[in-house]
């Protein structure tokens, strides 16, 4: 069983790996470097794809000048201090069409290695109310990929799209990875990181340390 892991270098992508690696898969980890200002979490997931055992990993460069518009992506300020992520509009964090790009790559790549599977961990409970982390988005873009591709046209097992934390909680999220192995020293989910340090204010930062006291766990994440 062979399968495309998206690895950001977060605390839910490397729950992600965990959780594939303990069903038995052979996970090919693939990283975007698409000039993020928390581009340290490249290095995480250099880190992370070692210690949970992955079989290879990626790190793929991807332009997105042309449509980044986000302000991971620019200088614009990132949002601190919002005490409800996910209700609202959605924030400027928003990179455009970002997961329907990597999926896309990811469903490329799993053909060239012939992987049945692609896992990506978006979840639709803790998060910041991006249009691509929904369900239905996950759903539409399956159907896709099985229009798109040579396995979903010709092969008897499309591509399955895989998204084992999509209806956890941060919380959820936080005991399944501790449960899987995963060292979250090794991760980072800061959008905006000082000084090697976390900023304890961007959404990214409140839904994970609330995730870490809602599963009662100690958060080892170093703040500024």
């Amino acid at each position: 069983m062979r399968a495309i892991v998206l690895l950001s270098g977060g605390l839910d992508s490397a729950t992600c790996l965990a959780l594939a690696r303990r069903e038995g898969f052979e996970c090919h980890a693939l990283t975007f470097d698409y000039g993020q200002r928390h581009k340290a979490e490249i290095e995480c997931a250099m880190r992370i794809a070692e210690q949970v055992g992955a079989a290879s990993h990626t790190v793929y460069s991807l332009d997105v000048g042309p449509f980044s518009g986000s302000s991971l992506t620019t200088d614009e300020g990132v949002p601190k201090d919002n005490d409800h992520p996910g209700e609202g509009d959605i924030p400027s964090t928003y990179v455009p069409a970002r997961n329907l790009v990597f999926l896309s790559i990811a469903t490329a790549y799993a053909e060239t290695l012939d992987a049945g599977d692609v896992f990506i961990g978006v979840n639709a409970v803790d998060y910041s109310g991006y249009p691509d982390c929904r369900p239905d988005f996950v759903d539409a873009f399956a159907r896709a990929a099985t229009l798109a591709t040579r396995r979903g046209t010709q092969d008897a097992s499309p591509l399955t799209v895989r998204t084992p934390l999509l209806r956890m909680s941060k919380a959820e999220i936080v005991r399944a990875g501790l449960a899987a192995g995963v060292d979250f020293v090794l991760t980072t989910s800061c959008y905006d990181p000082q000084d090697g340090a976390a900023c304890g204010h961007c959404d990214a930062c409140v839904l994970r340390r609330r995730g870490f006291e809602a599963a009662g766990v100690a958060d080892p994440t170093r703040y500024a």
